[in-house]
């Protein structure tokens, strides 16, 4: 958890980070699922996470 919600004494704004990545975790299975592109933003970079989950996929089968 962030530290800037340790201080924070209400529960939904606690559980909201918990719950977005429960989604994030989500949206990204159903991505891989279906073929469907899960765009991030990293380092200022649009990318893709299903083409990286999925080069990391193939190198474990080896």
């Amino acid at each position: 958890m962030s530290k800037r919600l340790l201080g924070c004494k209400d529960p939904d704004i606690v559980g909201s980070d918990a719950a977005l990545r429960r989604a994030a975790k989500r949206a990204l299975q159903i991505g891989l699922e279906t073929g469907t592109p899960v765009y991030v933003l990293e380092d200022g970079k649009i990318v893709d996470l299903t083409k990286r989950c999925q080069r990391k996929g193939k190198r474990r089968k080896r």
